[in-house]
């Protein structure tokens, strides 16, 4: 882990740790700070090791339950346990290669379980199996891992554009419901709109009516309360005169240049009012005999 130096003095920085050796053997370990060695009685500092954390990243490549090949990226973040710092100098010539194969073994012999999905889902179960086992066996080695981070789940390709093109039609199947669900509450709105209207319009219509009746008949009163020796069938012939007159008037001064061919002629009033008195009487008499 690092070069003998035997001379008479020795600096340790900070975040560091020190192996003092006598006569090859180790001796003990030595703090940050300035320490002096005795190289007549076999003294040197053999190594000094990094207490600081250290990042490793490890690409594996393995294949899920469904078949499909993936790439998964790990970031490993390991230090030197300061009190165990002889173990880790003399244990391991090259700790980053034990710590990959580790991470090797354990991720292919727990991804192969799951589907694409469930790999995705429970990826922080398959980071805490790893950092299980790498503290189970690095801590005997004299090194603690700190975090491991499974950053980044890459599947093939080829599966990738599978994936966005069953999920684009997913979302254009269910926009397609709602827009459906959509255009029924519009039809459906728009049914009871149109029969809402048709009901106002047939009130409106009736309420209509019945204004210009009670008004005919409040004239008729009045104009015979008015004009002595008049009867009321000739006061609504009057007034039978007047409308006819006025709807003439209005088909006369209309917008839109409509032709309209009507019997016309003083006689005609009479036939007009005859028809309409006679439907009164037969109504009348049919609500008569049904009663």
């Amino acid at each position: 882990m690092g070069n003998t130096s035997c001379v008479l003095c020795g600096c340790v920085d900070q975040a560091s740790v020190g192996v003092v050796e006598k006569w090859g053997r180790f001796q003990r370990l030595a703090e940050p700070g300035l320490h002096f060695f005795n190289p007549l009685a076999g003294e040197c500092l053999a190594g000094i090791l990094s207490t600081r954390i250290n990042s490793l990243d490890v690409k594996i490549e393995t294949k899920t339950k469904d078949n499909v090949f993936v790439q998964i990226h790990c970031s490993i973040q390991y230090r030197v346990i300061r009190e165990n710092a002889d173990d880790a100098f003399y244990e391991l010539q090259n700790p980053k290669e034990q710590i990959q194969s580790y991470v090797f073994d354990v991720v292919r012999a727990h991804v192969p379980r799951m589907t694409l999905d469930e790999l995705f889902e429970q990826k922080r179960d398959v980071a805490e199996a790893v950092l299980e086992e790498l503290e189970k066996v690095m801590g005997a080695y004299g090194y603690n891992i700190e975090h491991i981070l499974m950053v980044d789940i890459v599947p093939d390709p080829s599966v990738r554009i599978a994936m966005n093109e069953i999920n684009a039609a997913q979302r254009m199947q269910l926009a397609s419901v709602y827009k459906g669900e959509a255009e029924k509450i519009f039809l459906v709105k728009k049914a009871e709109a149109d029969a809402e209207a048709k009901y106002l319009g047939g009130v409106g219509v009736a309420r209509q009516r019945q204004a210009i009746t009670d008004g005919l008949r409040e004239n008729i009163l009045n104009f015979s309360h008015k004009v002595e020796g008049t009867s009321a069938k000739e006061v609504m012939d009057l007034i039978m005169i007047t409308q006819y007159f006025d709807t003439i008037k209005d088909l006369g001064n209309g917008s839109k240049n409509t032709t309209v061919f009507i019997p016309h002629g003083p006689g005609h009033v009479r036939d007009i009012g005859d028809q309409i008195r006679n439907g009164l009487m037969e109504a009348a008499s049919a609500q008569v005999n049904v009663e």
